[in-house]
């Protein structure tokens, strides 16, 4: 089997999170420079298979796109047309962020740690990939 790839997209950082080849575990990957991204993932799949490639789609309270999908469609424009066989979806992303801090302060991480944007925007991903197999599972 193949990855799952997962983007939480924003306008300065890129969370990136991966499963495991048999898509049971949501990792981290890292986190890249937005402007950077696609070249980041073209090396990356260079080495590792991907089947789908899941998208953070920010939503307000009242289910509307957020004003941040205006950034969000032409970066999914630009991937489709690099990754042209690899299937792109959106996922709902709204409360990763909230969740993702929640995450570094149930794991004991300090302050400093928590105030890394970066870890973040990383770890944001993973919820959003993780919230896309669970939903996978329950389609099943």
């Amino acid at each position: 089997m193949a990855r799952i790839l997962s983007i939480d997209y924003g306008q300065k950082r890129t969370g990136i999170a991966a499963t495991d080849p048999l898509q049971i575990i949501a990792n981290g990957v890292t986190t890249v420079p937005s402007g950077e991204i696609i070249e980041f993932l073209n090396t990356y799949m260079q080495t590792e298979q991907v089947e789908t490639i899941v998208v953070g789609m920010p939503k307000q309270l009242n289910n509307e796109p957020s004003e941040n999908m205006r950034y969000i469609e032409p970066f999914v424009r630009k991937l489709k047309a690099t990754f042209p066989d690899i299937p792109v979806v959106y996922f709902d992303e709204r409360f990763t962020s909230t969740l993702a801090h929640r995450t570094m302060l149930a794991g004991g991480m300090k302050k400093k740690e928590r105030q890394n944007k970066a870890k973040v925007d990383e770890i944001s991903a993973v919820i959003i990939l993780q919230g896309y197999l669970e939903s996978k599972k329950q389609h099943l």
